[in-house]
């Protein structure tokens, strides 16, 4: 039995989908005006483990993540470059897809665009009108009124009054309470701006996801994920606008992922101390940085740094040498041991950690078995594979894998260089000239490169 931590109960509890065997599942995705950290590759690769798990239990999985391609930071970002926001979003969405494929992310089936949805937001604030709950302030932007929305703080634990206590006086006096947030705000001179029944602006950032996810996915729908700075105040402000616009409940399950944290603190944009997932990727194979983002559950922090990500190749280098030269096996082991603990994990809230533990159990005994029972090595390294395809792991070929795991460098011995020096180091046995055959392994081992002698010949990988 599946067990998801829900943050909105506060407890993990047994998955029960609204339908039987199907899920819907929304995301918050990226706001594009730069590239992308490893912070927004943790949020990737998590829902990516966890919508793969699913579909792997059987379930019939719609995967919604969106973009937001329309916000101040946006527009900010446009003007300081000098050019149309249209073109700055579109340059940095190809770098997201590109990034995410990179690191083994399967595409959403779904990936709105805030831009695309326009329609669909107005139609959700004139919907709140209605009901009573958005108003005109007296700067033109179009408010939700916090106030009339009796369960408000229910997903972050916060209350109202508290909140209220704690705001300044000098906050936005625009508005009717400071705590009320925008749903369309109004157009300043040179900005963009689309025209709606309240003059030419642009959607507020909460109301985006609210149209967006309500639209794919329906009033009311199972499951709804991002990142934990985002549980407030942006996913109660989705809880708050939703469930007043449809009078239905919004979403049964909420999953928050943890911070990237650098130092003991969380790795941000705004505090100048993020990595771009394409400075890491100089360094680090993709699978590497995959691997290092799931050596942590999901809801749990992550924490950076380049000796992290080193234990993570040699972990990954680990697991591909269990593979390497195991003949194909069209039958993978099943009904084992660790297929019942693997699965025991990740049903334990998506438990990554101790998934990768019975993957290395597995690598052992593959180890062992190389020696008495090939086939058998050869099925369990079938079986390998197959669990770790649940969290994208190990779909690399384990030579090339081995052989480039490091990202080449200016200088580094190329591939068929290697290859030449292996065969003169034989050939330097073979004639007993000692002396030369360790001077070429010499060289290898300065260059960076591993040889492994065994009773097939000699492989290599680089360090």
């Amino acid at each position: 039995m599946l067990n998801i931590y829900n943050t909105l109960t506060r407890e993990k509890a047994p998955f029960q989908p609204m339908e039987d065997k199907k899920v819907r599942i929304y995301v918050c995705g990226m706001t594009v005006y730069d590239y992308c950290h490893v912070g927004h590759a943790r949020v990737m690769v998590a829902f990516d483990v966890i919508v793969r798990y699913l579909r792997e239990q059987g379930y019939d999985v719609t995967y919604v993540r969106n973009i937001t391609d329309i916000d101040d930071k946006i527009i900010a970002r446009a003007q300081e470059n000098g050019e149309d926001f249209s073109a700055l979003t579109a340059r940095f969405i190809q770098a997201m897809h590109e990034d995410a494929a990179a690191l083994g992310v399967l595409p959403p089936d779904q990936e709105p665009r805030a831009t695309d949805s326009l329609d669909l937001i107005i139609e959700m604030i004139q919907s709140l009108f209605d009901q009573g709950y958005a108003y005109v302030a007296k700067d033109g932007d179009v408010c939700y009124t916090v106030n009339k929305f009796k369960s408000y703080g229910q997903l972050s634990g916060k209350n109202l009054e508290d909140l209220q206590a704690g705001t300044r006086v000098e906050v936005n006096t625009a508005k009717n309470n400071p705590l009320d947030f925008v749903l369309w705000k109004m157009a300043k001179p040179g900005e963009p701006g689309w025209d709606s029944p309240w003059g030419k602006g642009r959607p507020g950032w909460h109301i985006e996801c609210s149209a967006m996810s309500t639209h794919c996915l329906g009033n009311h729908f199972d499951i709804h994920g991002g990142g934990m700075d985002l549980q407030f105040p942006h996913h109660e402000n989705e809880i708050a606008q939703s469930e007043a616009a449809t009078g239905e409940k919004f979403v049964d399950l909420w999953m928050h992922n943890g911070f990237v944290r650098i130092n003991e603190e969380k790795m941000s944009k705004s505090l100048g101390n993020f990595f771009t997932v394409r400075e890491v990727l100089k360094a680090y194979h993709p699978e590497v940085v995959r691997y290092f983002i799931l050596t942590s559950q999901y809801r749990s922090p992550l924490n950076y740094s380049d000796q992290q990500l080193d234990n993570a190749q040699q972990a990954l280098t680990r697991l591909y040498t269990a593979l390497r030269g195991l003949p194909n096996s069209a039958n993978a082991a099943t009904g084992n041991i660790y297929q019942t603990q693997f699965h025991e994990a990740m049903d334990d809230d998506f438990n990554t950690p101790e998934a990768l533990a019975v993957l290395f159990e597995m690598a052992r005994e593959i180890n062992k078995l190389r020696t008495t029972d090939m086939d058998a090595a050869a099925a369990l390294g079938a079986q390998l594979c197959k669990l770790s395809s649940v969290m994208g792991l190990l779909e690399n070929d384990p030579e090339q894998f081995l052989k480039n795991a490091s990202p080449q460098t200016e200088g580094d011995l190329s591939d068929e260089a290697i290859e030449q020096l292996i065969i003169d180091r034989k050939t330097a046995r073979t004639e007993k000239d000692w002396a030369k055959a360790d001077s070429i392994r010499g060289q290898l081992d300065a260059a960076n490169v591993i040889l492994e002698d065994g009773a097939d010949g000699t492989t290599w990988r680089r360090k």
